[in-house]
């Protein structure tokens, strides 16, 4: 079967894309478009051609199966085929509808005509892959629709709706009602008219000022984009299209395509296009694993966190029961909820009716007897093991047989949770990250008996709440928060050491981390780590103490909340100013301890905290905690502030080289004073440094 049927209609061939779910240009799609519009060709029936999808796409681009494959670019590559309808002697008309991006868009730039529905999807997003267009778009679409629309487009990589671009000349009809209808009606005016064939390569561009636009064009990507250096080469090419040639533009384009490829921030960002894919895919849960019904979902706790849980179902239509103990603490939330609404109402992203909507979706509760009947039920409570142990008690004897008993724990033991009721395949961790109704990350605990529909429906669901899920084994801390106790200690091991909180964190986000871990701890209070830090300190009696950082706690200093913590905040300021009394802990910690300061350097800070979140890591996939490591590196981009041109702590040891990482951690457990300990290297990642191998 054709990956691309030919149908004759009124003697206007109808060639219909057809690769689900979004019409990847792969390679028999590909031949296919090849082979159809050569039959059109020599068919003396047919007058005119039209390319359409479905309604979904038009065509969404390459095909993410054939990405790093040898089938990519062998022939008919896509250059191939764009040639081959542009040079149609018949015109070629592309009805588009649905998603119209990337390779999509440039195989619709090189037909002679374009029918377009006002709501199709107009991209060019291969600059968010740390590439460019690499099959004309960078020439063509600067020739329709003008400089700045193109280079804003292209250097942005945003979708735009057909009717936005209505005006120019990117569309020749832009349509509300049928599609094919409309485009098999265009195309036999255009035979009737005998009008010319339009070949988007012959137009010249021709604008006032354009030079000066292109050169504050590129002085303003470049002082905007300095991590990434595919916005700049797309700006370049775009200029290219209107200094050079067509033939001469594409030569531009090409090259400056194949030199992104190779660069690292490139491969990063790739990895994690493939990475969001990857982890909803759960090794032995299929696919067709069925999920149960959500259509009502329950939290409990109306805190800041369970507030947040709360908004991310409201936003996705789905009703929800805010249960607490003190009608004070609900009246609290729900008005931090109705703020959150109205501060986006204000910024121009929610409408006054959504607003209505989304809380009118919204009830209360004071009865664990109101949230029996829902289907999924999150606890948000203190984290404290027999808080915990409570609600969950509770919960086996209220809630429907068939629901789904979650908690939002970001350390404690999930077996242990699921323990306190008769039901341990119905409990499931679902750890949300603070402002939860903002951060992308979701980490799905599977606790040992969580059953695996309960798993397909929270990934699911996830989905549809617009998180990215990443299930996680049940350790301490699971995934990230494990990790970055390691990524901490090192911190504070460096303070000890000569370093001060405001080197670390400069040196680290120099580095491109959103945020130091000093200027982390106080936004998300340093009473957090403190509790866990004191749970540690019992179950483990000979564990190393973080006597500065406790030290901070027991004066009341826990960050932002308290104007003081490892920085001091003036009132209604976030701005992170040193603070002498801070200073003198720090000596007096360090005096305690007898340690003799020296000079750190910013190199050396970058390297011990982030191989400290890699070795952390290869002991987690050594254990079966994480399935893969790209689901590692999710956790770290979409949770902690992970630089995306990084790709993740686990892809950029492999970029640094695993041997290269291997020989660092052995120099500094060589050290001096050096934590012999802390420094052995994962078995795994000796092993996988020796056989010349990656974690990928």
């Amino acid at each position: 079967m054709s990956n691309a049927p030919y149908q004759t209609v009124r003697n206007i061939a109808v060639i219909t894309l057809d690769n689900p779910p979004i019409n990847g240009l792969g390679l028999a799609l590909r031949r296919a478009i090849v082979a159809a519009v050569s039959a059109a060709a020599t068919d003396e029936q047919v007058r005119a051609i039209v390319l359409i999808g479905s309604d979904r796409a038009f065509s969404g681009g390459a095909d993410v199966k054939e990405f790093g494959t040898p089938k990519s670019g062998q022939e008919p590559n896509l250059l191939t085929v764009i040639k081959t309808v542009e040079t149609s002697a018949k015109p070629v008309i592309a009805a588009i509808g649905g998603a119209c991006m990337g390779g999509g868009l440039e195989l619709a730039l090189g037909c002679h005509f374009r029918v377009a529905k006002a709501d199709a999807q107009i991209a060019l997003p291969e600059v968010k892959l740390g590439i460019l267009p690499g099959a004309g778009g960078t020439q063509r679409l600067p020739r329709l629709v003008g400089l700045e629309t193109a280079l804003n487009m292209i250097v942005s990589g945003a979708i735009v709706p057909a009717a936005k671009l209505g005006n120019t000349a990117l569309f020749d009809e832009v349509v509300d009602g049928e599609l094919l209808p409309a485009a098999l009606a265009f195309a036999e005016k255009i035979v009737e008219e005998k009008r010319p064939l339009k070949r988007v390569r012959d137009i010249r561009i021709t604008e006032p000022d354009a030079e000066a636009f292109l050169q504050f064009a590129r002085n303003s990507v470049a002082a905007a984009t300095k991590h990434f250096p595919a916005p700049l080469k797309c700006a370049e090419a775009v200029a290219a299209s209107y200094y050079k040639p067509f033939d001469e533009g594409m030569k531009i384009e090409r090259e400056l395509f194949l030199s992104l490829m190779n660069t690292p921030e490139s491969r990063a960002l790739r990895h994690a296009f493939m990475g969001e894919r990857a982890v909803a895919k759960i090794p032995d849960v299929p696919a067709d694993t069925p999920v149960r019904s959500v259509a009502k979902v329950a939290v409990i706790g109306a805190g800041t966190m369970g507030g947040g849980i709360a908004m991310n179902f409201l936003n996705a239509g789905i009703p929800v029961v805010l249960l607490e103990m003190k009608q004070e603490a609900l009246d609290r939330g729900v008005a931090t909820i109705r703020k959150n609404y109205e501060n986006s109402l204000k910024k121009g992203k929610l409408t006054a009716d959504k607003l209505d909507a989304r809380m009118a979706l919204l009830s209360t509760s004071l009865s664990y007897d109101d949230i029996a009947d829902t289907d999924l039920v999150i606890e948000a409570v203190f984290e404290d093991m027999g808080v915990k142990e409570k609600v969950f008690g509770k919960l086996d004897q209220v809630m429907k047989q068939g629901a789904i008993l979650a908690s939002n724990t970001s350390t404690l033991d999930m077996n242990q949770i699921a323990s306190f009721t008769k039901r341990p395949q119905d409990v499931v961790g679902l750890h949300f990250f603070s402002p939860a109704n903002v951060m992308r990350l979701l980490e799905v605990v599977r606790a040992e008996h969580t059953a695996k529909d309960v798993l397909a429906t929270v990934m699911q669901l996830a989905k549809k709440i617009k998180k990215v899920a990443v299930v996680s084994g049940v350790c301490d801390g699971f995934i990230g928060n494990r990790m970055l106790k390691y990524y901490r200690a090192q911190a504070f091991e460096l303070l000890e050491e000569g370093a001060s909180p405001q080197q670390i964190d400069r040196a680290l986000e120099k580095w491109g981390m959103a945020m130091g871990p000093f200027r982390m701890g106080d936004l998300a209070g340093l009473d957090i780590g403190w509790s866990i830090r004191k749970r540690l300190y019992e179950e483990n009696p000979n564990m190393k103490r973080s006597v500065i950082a406790d030290r901070l706690c027991e004066m009341g200093r826990f960050g932002q909340k308290t104007g003081a913590g490892w920085y001091r905040y003036e009132a209604g300021k976030r701005d992170a100013l040193p603070d002498p009394v801070v200073d003198e802990i720090i000596a007096a910690g360090r005096k305690e301890a007898g340690i003799t300061t020296r000079k750190v350097t910013d190199e050396e800070i970058v390297e011990r905290c982030i191989y400290a979140l890699v070795n952390e890591g290869a002991r987690i996939l050594e254990e079966g905690i994480a399935a893969r490591a790209s689901d590692i590196d999710m956790v770290y981009l979409t949770g902690y502030g992970f630089p995306a041109h990084r790709g993740g702590p686990m892809l950029y040891a492999e970029i640094v080289g695993l041997p290269n990482v291997v020989a660092k951690m052995r120099s500094f457990e060589a050290q001096p004073g050096g934590d012999a300990a802390f420094w052995q290297p994962a078995q795994s990642l000796v092993r996988l440094a020796d056989a010349g191998e990656t974690f990928h």
